[in-house]
């Protein structure tokens, strides 16, 4: 067996990656769009617990993102 194959697979793949990121990202950006909706409907109140929430899970993920490229 040779190796064009696997070359033709690799290149086929490569191909279809940009794609499907494309797709995962506006899976993405219609997930957060509709969350926002539902929380600007619930009310001020809600906002503010939301918000400690997605501001202590950045903050989370940048201190985590630190110490694994640290490592």
């Amino acid at each position: 067996m040779d190796g064009s194959g696997t070359l033709a697979v690799d290149a086929f793949l490569g191909l279809i990656v940009p794609l499907w990121q494309i797709v995962i990202g506006l899976l993405v950006l219609v997930t957060v769009v509709v969350s926002v909706h539902r929380l600007f409907l619930r009310g001020p109140t809600r906002m503010g617990g939301a918000l400690l929430l997605v501001g202590s899970a950045v903050v989370g993920l940048a201190v985590v993102s630190y110490l694994v490229q640290s490592l």
